[in-house]
Protein backbone atom coordinates (compact mmCIF):
# COMPACT_ATOMS: atom_id res chain seq x y z
CA UNK A 1 0.00 0.00 0.00
CA UNK A 2 1.13 3.55 -1.11
CA UNK A 3 0.24 5.95 1.84
CA UNK A 4 -1.38 9.42 0.33
CA UNK A 5 1.01 12.05 1.57
CA UNK A 6 -0.69 15.75 2.77
CA UNK A 7 -2.88 17.32 0.81
CA UNK A 8 -1.49 20.13 -1.29
CA UNK A 9 -4.63 21.73 -2.64
CA UNK A 10 -7.44 23.69 -1.07
CA UNK A 11 -9.45 21.61 -2.51
CA UNK A 12 -7.98 18.86 -1.08
CA UNK A 13 -7.44 19.91 2.12
CA UNK A 14 -11.51 20.90 2.60
CA UNK A 15 -11.93 17.41 1.98
CA UNK A 16 -9.44 16.19 4.64
CA UNK A 17 -10.88 18.45 6.94
CA UNK A 18 -13.90 17.38 6.51
CA UNK A 19 -13.88 13.75 6.90
CA UNK A 20 -12.03 15.06 10.53
CA UNK A 21 -14.62 13.49 13.40
CA UNK A 22 -12.95 15.63 16.39
CA UNK A 23 -13.49 13.97 19.92
CA UNK A 24 -15.33 15.38 23.03
CA UNK A 25 -14.23 15.30 26.31
CA UNK A 26 -15.67 12.41 28.39
CA UNK A 27 -17.35 14.26 31.25
CA UNK A 28 -18.93 17.21 29.71
CA UNK A 29 -19.71 14.97 27.00
CA UNK A 30 -22.02 12.26 29.18
CA UNK A 31 -23.45 15.52 30.94
CA UNK A 32 -24.89 16.39 27.50
CA UNK A 33 -26.03 12.88 26.64
CA UNK A 34 -27.75 12.54 29.79
CA UNK A 35 -29.50 15.94 29.58
CA UNK A 36 -30.98 14.96 26.06
CA UNK A 37 -32.58 12.09 27.41
CA UNK A 38 -33.84 14.09 30.64
CA UNK A 39 -37.40 15.99 29.38
CA UNK A 40 -37.35 17.79 32.26
CA UNK A 41 -34.46 19.79 30.81
CA UNK A 42 -35.25 23.18 28.69
CA UNK A 43 -33.69 23.74 25.03
CA UNK A 44 -31.48 26.56 27.08
CA UNK A 45 -30.34 24.35 29.91
CA UNK A 46 -29.32 21.87 27.21
CA UNK A 47 -27.56 24.49 25.69
CA UNK A 48 -25.50 25.93 28.36
CA UNK A 49 -23.94 22.35 29.03
CA UNK A 50 -23.69 21.70 25.53
CA UNK A 51 -21.12 25.06 25.99
CA UNK A 52 -18.80 22.98 27.87
CA UNK A 53 -17.42 20.87 25.16
CA UNK A 54 -16.48 23.31 22.38
CA UNK A 55 -16.61 20.46 20.19
CA UNK A 56 -20.02 19.61 20.77
CA UNK A 57 -21.12 23.05 20.02
CA UNK A 58 -18.92 23.27 16.59
CA UNK A 59 -20.61 20.37 15.88
CA UNK A 60 -24.54 21.95 16.43
CA UNK A 61 -23.33 25.22 14.59
CA UNK A 62 -21.91 23.19 11.39
CA UNK A 63 -25.22 21.18 11.29
CA UNK A 64 -27.55 25.00 11.30
CA UNK A 65 -26.10 26.06 8.80
CA UNK A 66 -24.99 22.78 6.50
CA UNK A 67 -27.75 23.55 3.93
CA UNK A 68 -28.26 26.77 1.63
CA UNK A 69 -31.91 27.89 3.10
CA UNK A 70 -29.51 28.82 6.41
CA UNK A 71 -26.53 30.66 4.01
CA UNK A 72 -28.77 34.09 4.03
CA UNK A 73 -29.30 34.04 8.21
CA UNK A 74 -26.68 31.74 9.49
CA UNK A 75 -26.67 30.93 13.23
CA UNK A 76 -24.44 32.89 14.84
CA UNK A 77 -24.59 31.80 18.13
CA UNK A 78 -25.64 27.83 19.91
CA UNK A 79 -28.56 28.91 21.16
CA UNK A 80 -30.39 29.62 17.67
CA UNK A 81 -28.30 26.46 16.12
CA UNK A 82 -29.78 24.20 18.83
CA UNK A 83 -33.33 25.54 18.03
CA UNK A 84 -32.96 25.39 14.40
CA UNK A 85 -31.77 21.54 14.33
CA UNK A 86 -33.97 20.40 17.13
CA UNK A 87 -32.60 18.00 20.11
CA UNK A 88 -33.16 14.78 18.09
CA UNK A 89 -30.90 15.78 15.68
CA UNK A 90 -28.00 16.97 18.09
CA UNK A 91 -28.69 14.06 19.68
CA UNK A 92 -27.77 11.95 16.54
CA UNK A 93 -24.93 14.02 15.73
CA UNK A 94 -22.85 13.56 19.07
CA UNK A 95 -24.31 9.59 18.88
CA UNK A 96 -21.06 9.54 16.22
CA UNK A 97 -18.52 11.76 18.20
CA UNK A 98 -16.21 9.88 19.82
CA UNK A 99 -15.58 10.34 23.77
CA UNK A 100 -12.12 10.28 25.49
CA UNK A 101 -10.18 11.38 28.21
CA UNK A 102 -7.62 14.08 28.09
CA UNK A 103 -5.01 11.71 28.57
CA UNK A 104 -6.31 9.98 25.41
CA UNK A 105 -6.52 13.07 23.33
CA UNK A 106 -3.52 14.11 21.42
CA UNK A 107 -2.25 17.00 23.36
CA UNK A 108 -1.86 19.61 20.26
CA UNK A 109 -5.23 19.37 20.03
CA UNK A 110 -5.81 19.91 23.43
CA UNK A 111 -2.98 22.60 23.27
CA UNK A 112 -4.59 24.49 20.36
CA UNK A 113 -8.09 24.15 22.10
CA UNK A 114 -6.56 25.77 25.24
CA UNK A 115 -5.27 28.54 23.19
CA UNK A 116 -8.88 29.22 21.87
CA UNK A 117 -10.55 29.17 25.42
CA UNK A 118 -8.04 31.67 26.34
CA UNK A 119 -9.13 33.46 22.88
CA UNK A 120 -12.61 33.59 23.88
CA UNK A 121 -11.23 34.79 27.74
CA UNK A 122 -9.90 37.69 26.40
CA UNK A 123 -12.70 38.54 24.22
CA UNK A 124 -14.84 38.43 26.52
CA UNK A 125 -13.48 40.03 29.11
CA UNK A 126 -12.10 42.87 26.51
CA UNK A 127 -14.85 43.48 24.53
CA UNK A 128 -18.26 41.76 25.19
CA UNK A 129 -19.21 44.00 28.00
CA UNK A 130 -18.54 47.26 26.01
CA UNK A 131 -20.60 45.25 23.06
CA UNK A 132 -23.53 43.87 25.31
CA UNK A 133 -25.93 43.04 22.52
CA UNK A 134 -22.86 41.70 20.26
CA UNK A 135 -22.31 39.33 23.09
CA UNK A 136 -23.16 36.17 21.67
CA UNK A 137 -21.56 36.81 18.13
CA UNK A 138 -18.12 37.77 20.23
CA UNK A 139 -18.03 34.63 22.51
CA UNK A 140 -18.94 31.70 19.67
CA UNK A 141 -16.66 33.35 16.92
CA UNK A 142 -14.07 34.01 19.24
CA UNK A 143 -13.78 30.49 20.78
CA UNK A 144 -14.25 29.07 17.17
CA UNK A 145 -12.15 30.77 15.09
CA UNK A 146 -9.39 28.62 15.49
CA UNK A 147 -11.97 25.76 14.82
CA UNK A 148 -10.26 25.01 10.80
CA UNK A 149 -6.94 24.77 13.22
CA UNK A 150 -8.22 22.10 14.79
CA UNK A 151 -9.43 19.49 12.51
CA UNK A 152 -5.89 20.65 10.73
CA UNK A 153 -4.21 19.34 14.47
CA UNK A 154 -6.09 16.27 15.00
CA UNK A 155 -5.12 15.25 11.61
CA UNK A 156 -1.79 15.97 12.14
CA UNK A 157 -0.33 16.44 15.27
CA UNK A 158 3.20 17.02 14.43
CA UNK A 159 2.26 20.35 12.44
CA UNK A 160 1.91 22.04 15.41
CA UNK A 161 5.35 22.15 16.87
CA UNK A 162 6.81 22.16 13.60
CA UNK A 163 4.96 25.70 13.20
CA UNK A 164 6.04 26.56 16.32
CA UNK A 165 9.77 25.82 16.24
CA UNK A 166 10.04 27.31 12.48
CA UNK A 167 7.95 30.45 12.65
CA UNK A 168 7.54 31.40 16.79
CA UNK A 169 11.42 30.00 17.56
CA UNK A 170 13.20 30.39 14.27
CA UNK A 171 11.28 32.89 12.80
CA UNK A 172 11.07 31.85 9.69
CA UNK A 173 8.37 33.54 7.53
CA UNK A 174 5.00 32.49 8.60
CA UNK A 175 3.94 32.39 4.81
CA UNK A 176 6.99 30.30 3.82
CA UNK A 177 6.30 27.99 6.30
CA UNK A 178 2.53 27.13 5.95
CA UNK A 179 3.58 27.01 1.89
CA UNK A 180 6.28 24.21 3.07
CA UNK A 181 4.31 22.09 5.39
CA UNK A 182 0.37 22.44 3.35
CA UNK A 183 1.23 24.13 0.07
CA UNK A 184 -1.40 26.47 1.00
CA UNK A 185 -1.48 29.93 2.94
CA UNK A 186 -2.87 29.16 6.03
CA UNK A 187 -5.21 31.92 5.94
CA UNK A 188 -7.15 30.94 3.10
CA UNK A 189 -7.32 27.65 4.73
CA UNK A 190 -9.19 28.96 7.88
CA UNK A 191 -11.26 31.41 5.69
CA UNK A 192 -12.24 28.03 2.67
CA UNK A 193 -13.32 25.93 5.51
CA UNK A 194 -14.58 28.68 7.60
CA UNK A 195 -17.35 29.34 4.86
CA UNK A 196 -17.59 25.44 4.14
CA UNK A 197 -18.74 24.70 7.50
CA UNK A 198 -20.89 27.57 7.98
CA UNK A 199 -19.32 29.23 10.75
CA UNK A 200 -20.20 32.42 12.16
CA UNK A 201 -19.42 34.86 9.57
CA UNK A 202 -17.32 36.73 11.36
CA UNK A 203 -14.61 33.98 11.43
CA UNK A 204 -13.94 33.87 7.92
CA UNK A 205 -14.46 37.73 7.96
CA UNK A 206 -11.81 37.76 10.54
CA UNK A 207 -9.11 35.90 8.23
CA UNK A 208 -9.88 37.88 5.20
CA UNK A 209 -8.70 40.45 7.12
CA UNK A 210 -5.53 39.45 7.92
CA UNK A 211 -4.95 37.84 4.47
CA UNK A 212 -6.67 40.67 1.86
CA UNK A 213 -6.58 43.85 4.10
CA UNK A 214 -2.73 43.93 5.13
CA UNK A 215 -2.43 47.76 4.38
CA UNK A 216 -4.91 48.85 6.41
CA UNK A 217 -3.89 46.78 9.66
CA UNK A 218 -0.13 47.94 8.68
CA UNK A 219 -1.41 51.88 8.74
CA UNK A 220 -3.88 50.65 11.87
CA UNK A 221 -0.61 49.23 13.18
CA UNK A 222 1.17 52.18 12.62
CA UNK A 223 -1.17 54.49 14.74
CA UNK A 224 -1.01 52.33 17.25
CA UNK A 225 2.56 52.52 17.91
CA UNK A 226 1.72 56.16 19.58
CA UNK A 227 0.21 54.67 22.40
CA UNK A 228 1.40 57.18 24.47
CA UNK A 229 -0.62 60.29 22.71
CA UNK A 230 -3.94 59.00 22.56
CA UNK A 231 -4.58 62.74 21.20
CA UNK A 232 -2.85 62.53 18.39
CA UNK A 233 -3.74 58.87 17.66
CA UNK A 234 -7.60 60.55 17.51
CA UNK A 235 -6.38 62.85 15.17
CA UNK A 236 -4.50 60.09 12.77
CA UNK A 237 -8.17 58.13 12.93
CA UNK A 238 -9.82 61.14 12.40
CA UNK A 239 -8.24 62.31 8.90
CA UNK A 240 -8.63 58.68 7.57
CA UNK A 241 -12.50 58.19 8.14
CA UNK A 242 -12.09 54.82 6.15
CA UNK A 243 -9.19 53.58 8.52
CA UNK A 244 -11.53 54.44 11.32
CA UNK A 245 -14.38 52.75 10.22
CA UNK A 246 -12.51 49.37 9.05
CA UNK A 247 -11.00 49.33 12.64
CA UNK A 248 -14.16 49.62 14.78
CA UNK A 249 -15.95 46.85 13.31
CA UNK A 250 -17.32 44.62 15.81
CA UNK A 251 -16.32 41.89 13.98
CA UNK A 252 -12.60 42.52 14.89
CA UNK A 253 -12.44 42.03 18.21
CA UNK A 254 -12.60 38.22 17.19
CA UNK A 255 -9.04 38.57 15.39
CA UNK A 256 -7.83 40.76 18.39
CA UNK A 257 -8.49 38.25 20.82
CA UNK A 258 -7.10 35.42 19.13
CA UNK A 259 -4.46 37.57 18.27
CA UNK A 260 -3.43 38.00 21.91
CA UNK A 261 -3.89 34.73 23.15
CA UNK A 262 -1.58 33.40 19.85
CA UNK A 263 0.84 35.63 20.63
CA UNK A 264 0.70 35.23 24.36
CA UNK A 265 1.28 31.87 23.63
CA UNK A 266 5.08 32.24 22.73
CA UNK A 267 5.81 35.88 25.19
CA UNK A 268 4.04 38.42 26.88
CA UNK A 269 6.58 41.06 25.94
CA UNK A 270 7.86 39.37 22.20
CA UNK A 271 6.86 41.79 19.15
CA UNK A 272 3.80 39.85 17.89
CA UNK A 273 2.29 40.33 21.52
CA UNK A 274 2.86 44.14 21.76
CA UNK A 275 1.87 44.25 18.21
CA UNK A 276 -1.97 43.10 19.07
CA UNK A 277 -2.07 44.44 22.85
CA UNK A 278 -1.12 48.21 20.74
CA UNK A 279 -3.81 47.48 18.52
CA UNK A 280 -6.04 46.40 21.24
CA UNK A 281 -5.63 49.60 22.89
CA UNK A 282 -6.13 51.30 20.36
CA UNK A 283 -9.41 49.62 19.41
CA UNK A 284 -10.61 50.46 23.13
CA UNK A 285 -8.76 53.86 22.97
CA UNK A 286 -6.73 52.53 26.19
CA UNK A 287 -3.15 53.16 26.96
CA UNK A 288 -0.96 50.22 26.72
CA UNK A 289 -0.43 49.79 30.36
CA UNK A 290 -3.91 49.45 31.27
CA UNK A 291 -4.61 47.57 28.42
CA UNK A 292 -1.62 45.15 29.10
CA UNK A 293 -3.15 44.40 32.74
CA UNK A 294 -6.38 43.74 31.66
CA UNK A 295 -4.93 41.06 29.33
CA UNK A 296 -3.15 39.68 32.00
CA UNK A 297 -6.17 39.38 34.46
CA UNK A 298 -8.03 37.47 31.13
CA UNK A 299 -5.45 35.04 31.29
CA UNK A 300 -5.73 34.46 34.71
CA UNK A 301 -9.47 34.20 34.51
CA UNK A 302 -8.81 31.43 31.71
CA UNK A 303 -6.61 29.72 33.58
CA UNK A 304 -8.73 29.83 36.38
CA UNK A 305 -11.42 28.49 34.53
CA UNK A 306 -9.34 25.71 32.71
CA UNK A 307 -7.87 24.05 35.88
CA UNK A 308 -5.08 22.04 36.91
CA UNK A 309 -3.72 20.86 32.76
CA UNK A 310 -0.56 19.27 31.95
CA UNK A 311 -0.62 21.89 28.93
CA UNK A 312 1.14 24.86 28.65
CA UNK A 313 -1.16 28.18 29.99
CA UNK A 314 0.39 31.98 28.95
CA UNK A 315 -0.75 32.81 32.53
CA UNK A 316 2.22 31.01 33.96
CA UNK A 317 4.49 32.89 32.00
CA UNK A 318 3.14 35.95 34.26
CA UNK A 319 5.14 34.66 36.85
CA UNK A 320 8.47 34.51 35.08
CA UNK A 321 11.06 37.73 34.25
CA UNK A 322 8.91 39.79 31.48
CA UNK A 323 11.46 39.27 29.11
CA UNK A 324 10.83 35.35 28.90
CA UNK A 325 9.85 33.86 25.40
CA UNK A 326 7.79 30.15 26.35
CA UNK A 327 9.20 28.16 23.40
CA UNK A 328 12.95 27.60 23.15
CA UNK A 329 14.36 25.35 19.92
CA UNK A 330 13.45 22.17 21.30
CA UNK A 331 17.10 19.81 21.40
CA UNK A 332 16.34 15.80 21.60
CA UNK A 333 16.27 14.53 25.19
CA UNK A 334 18.71 11.93 26.10
CA UNK A 335 17.56 8.14 26.38
CA UNK A 336 17.16 7.80 30.60
CA UNK A 337 19.10 5.07 32.19
CA UNK A 338 16.64 2.00 31.51
CA UNK A 339 16.08 3.26 28.35
CA UNK A 340 20.08 2.81 27.69
CA UNK A 341 20.15 -0.69 29.49
CA UNK A 342 17.67 -1.92 27.53
CA UNK A 343 19.32 -0.75 24.30
CA UNK A 344 22.40 -2.74 25.40
CA UNK A 345 19.80 -5.35 25.99
CA UNK A 346 18.64 -5.50 22.09
CA UNK A 347 22.77 -4.41 20.86
CA UNK A 348 23.86 -7.63 22.74
CA UNK A 349 21.08 -9.87 20.94
CA UNK A 350 22.53 -8.52 17.93
CA UNK A 351 25.56 -9.50 18.37
CA UNK A 352 24.72 -12.56 19.48
CA UNK A 353 26.40 -15.90 17.64
CA UNK A 354 25.17 -18.33 16.55
CA UNK A 355 22.44 -15.97 15.42
CA UNK A 356 19.33 -16.43 17.44
CA UNK A 357 16.87 -15.46 15.31
CA UNK A 358 14.76 -18.22 13.38
CA UNK A 359 13.29 -15.32 10.86
CA UNK A 360 14.14 -12.15 9.73
CA UNK A 361 11.20 -10.64 11.56
CA UNK A 362 12.67 -11.42 14.28
CA UNK A 363 15.85 -9.70 13.84
CA UNK A 364 14.13 -6.19 12.51
CA UNK A 365 11.91 -6.13 15.51
CA UNK A 366 14.77 -6.53 17.61
CA UNK A 367 16.91 -3.53 15.18
CA UNK A 368 13.76 -1.93 16.02
CA UNK A 369 13.80 -1.63 19.45
CA UNK A 370 17.51 -0.94 19.46
CA UNK A 371 16.63 2.34 17.67
CA UNK A 372 13.77 3.25 20.28
CA UNK A 373 15.68 2.55 22.93
CA UNK A 374 18.36 4.67 21.37
CA UNK A 375 16.18 7.45 21.64
CA UNK A 376 14.57 7.36 18.15
CA UNK A 377 11.13 8.20 18.24
CA UNK A 378 9.50 7.29 14.82
CA UNK A 379 11.27 4.88 13.32
CA UNK A 380 10.42 2.62 9.70
CA UNK A 381 12.67 0.06 8.66
CA UNK A 382 11.91 -1.36 5.02
CA UNK A 383 13.33 -4.08 3.39
CA UNK A 384 14.48 -4.17 0.11
CA UNK A 385 13.70 -6.94 -2.56
CA UNK A 386 16.45 -8.74 -4.27
CA UNK A 387 15.99 -7.07 -7.60
CA UNK A 388 16.21 -3.87 -5.71
CA UNK A 389 12.68 -2.88 -7.18
CA UNK A 390 10.84 -2.07 -3.97
CA UNK A 391 10.91 -1.22 -0.60
CA UNK A 392 8.75 -2.82 1.79
CA UNK A 393 7.57 -1.65 5.01
CA UNK A 394 9.10 -4.56 7.82
CA UNK A 395 8.97 -2.74 10.81
CA UNK A 396 7.46 0.20 12.24
CA UNK A 397 7.58 2.42 15.92
CA UNK A 398 5.83 5.72 16.96
CA UNK A 399 3.81 5.94 13.30
CA UNK A 400 0.64 5.44 11.97
CA UNK A 401 -0.73 2.02 11.05
CA UNK A 402 -1.07 2.27 7.60
CA UNK A 403 3.51 2.45 7.70
CA UNK A 404 3.12 -0.98 8.34
CA UNK A 405 1.76 -1.12 4.73
CA UNK A 406 4.11 1.05 3.03
CA UNK A 407 5.80 0.16 -0.39
CA UNK A 408 8.35 2.30 -1.94
CA UNK A 409 9.50 2.51 -6.04
CA UNK A 410 12.64 3.49 -5.64
CA UNK A 411 12.41 4.56 -9.36
CA UNK A 412 10.62 6.97 -8.26
CA UNK A 413 13.11 9.17 -6.22
CA UNK A 414 16.72 10.07 -7.02
CA UNK A 415 17.73 9.94 -3.04
CA UNK A 416 16.55 5.99 -2.78
CA UNK A 417 18.46 4.88 -5.51
CA UNK A 418 21.32 6.40 -4.33
CA UNK A 419 21.15 5.24 -1.38
CA UNK A 420 20.50 1.43 -2.47
CA UNK A 421 23.70 2.08 -4.73
CA UNK A 422 25.58 1.39 -1.59
CA UNK A 423 25.36 1.61 2.41
CA UNK A 424 25.26 5.18 3.30
CA UNK A 425 23.63 7.70 5.71
CA UNK A 426 21.54 11.11 4.73
CA UNK A 427 20.99 13.29 7.47
CA UNK A 428 18.31 15.61 6.72
CA UNK A 429 19.27 19.15 8.66
CA UNK A 430 17.53 22.53 8.46
CA UNK A 431 20.05 23.75 6.29
CA UNK A 432 20.08 20.93 3.32
CA UNK A 433 16.33 19.55 3.40
CA UNK A 434 14.87 22.09 1.12
CA UNK A 435 17.12 20.36 -1.00
CA UNK A 436 16.43 16.99 -0.43
CA UNK A 437 12.59 16.81 0.49
CA UNK A 438 11.70 17.29 -2.64
CA UNK A 439 13.40 14.08 -4.02
CA UNK A 440 12.06 12.35 -1.59
CA UNK A 441 8.68 9.99 -2.38
CA UNK A 442 5.42 12.08 -1.04
CA UNK A 443 4.55 9.17 1.41
CA UNK A 444 8.04 9.09 3.11
CA UNK A 445 8.17 12.70 4.09
CA UNK A 446 4.02 12.12 5.06
CA UNK A 447 5.25 10.23 7.83
CA UNK A 448 8.30 11.95 8.96
CA UNK A 449 7.24 15.65 8.83
CA UNK A 450 10.81 16.84 9.91
CA UNK A 451 13.66 19.23 9.41
CA UNK A 452 15.97 16.19 11.43
CA UNK A 453 15.48 12.59 9.60
CA UNK A 454 18.18 9.71 9.07
CA UNK A 455 18.12 7.78 6.37
CA UNK A 456 20.39 4.61 6.85
CA UNK A 457 21.21 1.93 4.21
CA UNK A 458 22.35 -1.22 5.54
CA UNK A 459 24.50 -3.81 2.99
CA UNK A 460 24.94 -7.18 3.53
CA UNK A 461 27.77 -8.58 0.68
CA UNK A 462 27.85 -5.99 -1.34
CA UNK A 463 24.08 -5.41 -1.54
CA UNK A 464 22.09 -2.71 0.35
CA UNK A 465 19.57 -5.18 2.31
CA UNK A 466 17.30 -2.60 4.76
CA UNK A 467 16.81 1.36 4.89
CA UNK A 468 16.22 2.56 8.15
CA UNK A 469 14.70 5.73 8.53
CA UNK A 470 14.32 7.84 12.27
CA UNK A 471 13.57 11.13 14.01
CA UNK A 472 13.57 12.37 17.25
CA UNK A 473 10.32 14.07 16.87
CA UNK A 474 11.53 16.99 14.97
CA UNK A 475 14.24 17.95 17.59
CA UNK A 476 17.85 17.92 16.37
CA UNK A 477 20.43 14.72 16.62
CA UNK A 478 22.54 15.50 19.38
CA UNK A 479 26.29 13.94 18.88
CA UNK A 480 25.29 11.19 21.46
CA UNK A 481 22.17 10.32 19.55
CA UNK A 482 24.01 10.40 16.60
CA UNK A 483 26.75 8.12 17.95
CA UNK A 484 24.15 5.69 19.69
CA UNK A 485 22.33 5.25 16.15
CA UNK A 486 25.62 4.85 14.36
CA UNK A 487 26.68 1.98 16.66
CA UNK A 488 23.21 0.30 16.43
CA UNK A 489 23.71 0.34 13.14
CA UNK A 490 26.70 -1.36 13.20
CA UNK A 491 24.56 -4.22 15.19
CA UNK A 492 22.36 -4.57 12.99
CA UNK A 493 24.45 -5.02 10.23
CA UNK A 494 26.73 -7.90 12.40
CA UNK A 495 23.20 -9.21 12.97
CA UNK A 496 22.73 -9.54 9.54
CA UNK A 497 26.16 -11.45 8.91
CA UNK A 498 25.58 -13.96 11.47
CA UNK A 499 21.84 -14.67 10.28
CA UNK A 500 23.13 -15.25 6.64
CA UNK A 501 25.58 -17.89 8.05
CA UNK A 502 22.59 -19.33 9.77
CA UNK A 503 22.81 -23.74 8.63
CA UNK A 504 25.97 -23.15 6.69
Amino acid sequence: MTMTPLPRTLAAWLKALDAVVLPAVADPYARVQRALRDSSMSMRQIAELIQESPILALTVIREANRNAAAASKPAESLEVALSRIGLKRAEALFARIPAAQPRDIPAPLRQVMLISHHASQQANGLFASRLARLWQEIHWSSLLFLAPVWALIAAHPDLLETWEQRVLVKREPARQVEQSLLGVSLLELCAATAEHWGLPGWIAQGYRLLNEHRRMLIKALHIARDNEHPLHQQQMLDGDPQLRRWLTLPSNTIVLANGLALSAHHSWSGIHSLRWQRLAGLYLQLPLAELQQMTHQQAAASAQAIGRTDLWHPAQGLLWPWESVFQGERVSKLPDTEALAQWRTHCRELLSEPCPYDNVVQLTATACNALTCAGMQRVLLLLVDRKQQRLVSQQTRGLPREAARLTLDPDQSQVLRRLLDKPALLRLKPDNVAQFSALLPGPLKALFPSEHVLLRSVGHEGRVVMLLVADQGNTAFSEMGLQTFTKTVQCIERALAAFSKRGR
